[in-house]
């Protein structure tokens, strides 16, 4: 061999050993709900995040790299993304991030435990993105699993201390809610801070989900029950069907809730929808912050942030302060300090600052409590509502207690 033949093979086998040495991009899987009756929550879920994670890599990636993110349609139900889940897995995704559903996040936080125990070295992280309900960080809680959404007691408590300021809440509420986990929180919180607000929970109704086309029925029970609030943390059709059975019954009621902000709600319940109230992470007209963001969402997106797209961007800027935090091991990504620096962020967001709980890593996020109305600056599905700022909420003043029943086990 002559001297270029050989200085071409030493340099070839530089270059092998420099890309054995050197680790693959990082791989982040959004595992979502990108078809089917409830994609139109998922597909806003993969914008929000996509709009994170893209002035994520122009800031420069991970490790000098890019990173690459993956789609996988996990078509609505738990069996569908606990398959989804491990396809990423096996396609090297180190970073799960979900949020349209309690149970797909139920069923993926314990597919993401049961793979890290088998697979120390190897951990892999889940962003909760909008799972709500409480055993998520109650008794399912774990080291490698972030919920940057609220919850029940967080939005019951909030909507509560607002209404009953304002002169809105009454003496007298009916609670009623969608018969799975999430409902059943829900009604326990609204019992809960029955005392707090100075009212009578006077009945409780849980109800099949997205099943029921006639609530008339269930309008007479308010109506039968002198109630003059309803607080409810019914979604879609369930909460618009509610509304509009209310209203044809003449009842003078008010609702509580805390998704009224769901796109097509306004458009759909018309007038029925003004006075009534909700509790959520954002409002544009919070603060000149919020505008100037709400404008940058819109230039990038074609629409302005809301329902549940703020606080995913939110969730991946802290996952992005995280990852600056932590660097390369070898040219690897040490899941366990990357977790342990993500407890550490403290974001400044257009609401206020928000930041993580270490001991069952729940989100502590500022809360607005809004009102529709037609004064409202930012109007709603193209009518003339919008959701008008009441009160706002520090995220040390809105969080719920620790759950006793997280026993979270920490890497050693």
């Amino acid at each position: 061999m002559n001297f270029t033949k050989l200085a071409v093979a030493l340099s070839a086998c530089g270059m092998v050993a420099m890309a054995s040495a050197q680790a693959a991009p990082l791989k982040i899987a959004l595992v979502e709900t990108l078809s089917g009756a409830q994609a139109s929550t998922g597909l806003m879920y993969r914008t929000a995040a996509n709009y994170g994670l893209q002035q994520l890599n122009e800031a420069g990636g991970w490790n000098g790299e890019a990173i690459q993110i993956a789609e996988y349609d996990n078509q609505g139900g738990p069996a569908g993304a606990s398959d989804k889940v491990k396809a990423a897995i096996a396609d090297g995704a180190r970073i799960i991030i979900q949020g349209s559903s309690s149970a797909v996040s139920g069923q993926i936080t314990e597919d993401v435990r049961k793979y890290n125990i088998r697979n120390p070295g190897k951990e892999v992280l889940f962003l909760n993105m909008g799972g709500e309900a409480l055993e998520l960080t109650g008794d399912k809680c774990h080291f490698y699993h972030f919920r940057f959404t609220t919850n029940a007691p967080i939005r019951v408590k909030a909507l509560v201390k607002a209404m009953k300021e304002a002169g809105d809440l009454g003496t007298k509420v009916y609670s009623m809610n969608q018969n799975y986990s999430w409902g059943n929180d829900m009604q326990t919180s609204i019992q809960d801070f029955a005392k707090e607000g100075g009212y009578e929970v006077v009945e409780s109704t849980l109800h099949d989900v997205n099943r029921i086309q006639d609530f008339s029925p269930y309008a007479s029970k308010i109506k039968a029950s002198g109630a003059q609030t309803v607080i409810t943390g019914n979604w879609s059709n369930d909460l618009l069907l509610l509304m509009k059975a209310t209203r044809g019954a003449g009842l003078d009621v008010r609702f509580g809730t805390v998704f009224l902000d769901q796109p097509g709600n306004l458009a759909n319940a018309g007038e029925t929808a003004l006075g009534h109230y909700i509790a959520n992470a954002y409002n544009m007209s919070a603060s000149p912050e919020a505008e100037k963001f709400g404008e940058e969402y819109k230039a990038e997106t074609g629409h302005y942030p809301t329902y549940i797209e703020p606080q995913t961007v939110f969730g991946i800027r802290m996952l992005a302060e995280a990852l600056k935090a932590t660097p390369p091991e070898d040219g690897q990504l040490n899941m366990a300090k990357l977790a342990l620096n993500l407890e550490k962020v403290k974001l400044t967001t257009p609401v206020g600052e928000t930041s993580i709980r270490a001991e069952d890593h729940q989100v502590i996020l500022p809360i607005v409590v809004s009102k529709v109305t037609k004064e409202a600056k930012y109007k709603a599905d193209e009518t003339a509502m919008g959701f008008e700022v009441v009160t706002q909420f520090a995220g040390p003043d809105a969080v719920n207690p620790l759950q006793k029943t997280c026993k979270m086990k920490r890497p050693a």
